[in-house]
């Protein structure tokens, strides 16, 4: 099984073009918040200090948007917590989004939204494969702290499928 009691790195992404990232067909927002653990991503700087139990929990909002908590432990044991908001780009499949951790004020700065497309979904929501369109970021989440071979095989599979280097 591969879980959150230390965090897989994937790979860094491919420089090729193979063409545009595709995300799933459709996200049904009610069944894809709660809480998402991580079970591997790409390196980033802004999680650098993560070391293990990385969680996100994600809570709809009346405005349509949805709030944002990203949580994880750091080498000192200390956990650390960063808010957020996101905002669906195209509500017809909910699968594009724009997430935002940068203060409400600076929020009409488009450099502060970053992109979350969901590229992979198990049909019963237990994990998802979450990347950009630059391919330079990629996680793979789940609802447990594992993911059994074949589930983590699907998952890495789907972000194949859109020429991210998982190698």
């Amino acid at each position: 099984d591969i879980g959150v009691t230390g965090v897989q790195t994937c790979a860094l992404p491919i420089s090729q073009h193979p063409g545009p990232v595709r995300t799933v067909d459709a996200v049904d927002l009610d069944r894809y918040v709660g809480e998402w653990l991580e079970v591997s991503r790409f390196p980033n700087n802004f999680q650098r200090a993560c070391v293990g139990d990385v969680r996100a929990t994600y809570s709809k909002r009346s405005d349509g948007r949805v709030d944002v908590v990203n949580r994880c432990r750091t080498a000192d044991g200390r956990i650390t917590k960063a808010q957020g908001i996101a905002r669906i780009v195209y509500a017809g499949t909910s699968a594009k989004l724009k997430v935002r951790f940068a203060p409400a004020f600076l929020s009409f700065l488009p450099f502060v939204w970053g992109d979350y497309w969901i590229v992979g979904l198990a049909d019963d929501y237990s994990w998802a494969v979450v990347g950009s369109p630059s391919r330079a970021y990629l996680w793979i989440l789940a609802r447990t702290p594992a993911l059994d071979t074949g589930r983590y095989a699907a998952a890495l599979s789907a972000a194949r499928a859109n020429h991210f280097d998982v190698s």
